[in-house]
């Protein structure tokens, strides 16, 4: 069964999560529907002189237990929280492993930092310690590509296994390179998303100094917000082609129907209304759907001035008199935002609101900014049948990403 436009159908058999909310889908979706809030002081590493002292730390996780793959234990943290979702995502959609036909899987897994911990620890060494040398696996743990490359030999993938890095739209852009792999007939199979641990000392001041960060909460949409907050996590995506899916009577949880992919082309921080208006009309035109047809859009919504404002804004300019309609929330209000992570666990958020009915809140949002008046499902998630979910990513740079799911094929 085909697309319209002639191209294969793409559908999502297994997903997979490490976030400061659960260390597994099941229990992020929990969380996610309580409205539990996984941001809160830093214990992982001593502050110091951080004036920014919250973060959304995963707690309690230890690779000897959490991540069974030997070779992916020796690697960084990120690459462990790659491991850890890449193998809950697989395990869930059936696939053997290694996989049987080894040059028609990709495995593309980013990250917007790489290895940061370990940049730090090496410099540290060197520069303060005094160290002749650093740690022999430095090199391979640090490079950005490694989360991809330990997934792809753990299932035994030889088809395009690299990582995208494109800020706060890196797994976005992941799922949307293995979308179309598969969906142009290059690869059957595609384990994709993006995995991050920027949670260090060294990180925190950089962030400190760009004043992006708020020390006390991420609050999206909210006249009270000043900041987001750094978090770190993974998810993952397996994604297939749908009559090979149907062959072997695998779970199909969503169809993946649209994306759509643009830059700002204007400035490095401050947004663009077109670009984001842009990536969701594109997005909506490959899925071929009306506005009106989206129930559930996950918002970027990073709780920072200028973002909330102009996300909500170029919803408008797409959804038109239909967007004080919808329900939106931003579900970093409860994990903080993963950076280049935040659109895999997001775009898991769109199935399970599919998969369940059920449309996770925005917490903490008490006093909305007049400037940010739609629906953001405040404090309290909603039951509703949700048939269309839109995941939002706008980074840095004005590099946007957006994908919509709908229901498995009937």
């Amino acid at each position: 069964m085909k697309r319209a436009d002639g191209t294969r159908r793409v559908v999502i058999t297994g997903m997979g999560a490490v976030t400061p909310i659960g260390l597994d889908v099941d229990e992020f979706w929990s969380s996610l529907k309580q409205g539990k809030c996984g941001v809160g002081p830093i214990t992982n590493f001593p502050i110091e002189d951080l004036y920014i002292p919250i973060a959304g730390e995963i707690k309690g996780f230890d690779p000897a237990v959490h991540v069974k793959s030997k070779q992916i234990q020796y690697g960084e943290r990120y690459s462990w929280f790659a491991g850890r979702a890449a193998e809950e995502a697989w395990t869930q959609s059936g696939l053997p492993k290694p996989y049987s036909n080894p040059y028609r899987a990709c495995c593309i897994v980013g990250s917007g930092a790489g290895g940061y911990s370990t940049v730090e620890n090496a410099y540290r060494s060197l520069f303060i310690e005094k160290k002749k040398a650093t740690h022999p696996l430095t090199l391979l743990r640090i490079i950005v590509s490694s989360a991809s490359a330990h997934v792809g030999i753990e299932y035994g993938i030889k088809g395009p296994t690299f990582a995208t890095c494109s800020a706060c739209s890196t797994a976005t852009h992941a799922i949307s390179l293995a979308y179309d792999y598969i969906r142009q007939g290059l690869v059957d199979v595609g384990v994709a998303g993006a995995s991050e641990a920027v949670l260090t000392y060294g990180s925190m001041r950089t962030w400190q100094a760009m004043r992006v960060l708020s020390p006390e909460g991420c609050f999206p949409f909210s006249k009270k917000r000043n900041g987001t907050v750094l978090a770190e996590g993974a998810g993952i995506l397996v994604l297939e082609e749908y009559e090979h899916a149907k062959r072997r009577g695998a779970p199909i949880f969503a169809e993946l129907l649209g994306c759509g992919l643009s830059s700002d082309s204007k400035d490095m921080v401050n947004p663009d209304i077109d670009g984001p208006r842009s990536a969701m009309q594109m997005a909506l035109d490959d899925a071929r759907l009306d506005p009106s047809e989206i129930d559930y859009l996950n918002a970027h919504g990073t709780a920072t001035a200028l973002n909330d404002v102009n996300e909500t804004n170029a919803i408008k300019l797409v959804f038109g008199p239909y967007a004080n309609k919808m329900a939106i929330s931003s579900t970093k209000s409860m994990t903080g935002h993963l950076l280049g992570a935040g659109g895999g666990i997001e775009a898991i958020a769109c199935i399970k609101a599919i998969n369940e009915g059920f449309i996770p809140p925005t917490v903490g949002l008490t006093e909305p900014d007049p400037k940010c008046d739609l629906d953001y499902v405040p404090n309290v998630g909603r039951e509703a049948k949700v048939r269309y979910a839109m995941s939002n990513s706008f980074a840095f740079g004005g590099l946007n990403a957006v994908l919509v799911f709908g229901p498995p094929p009937a």
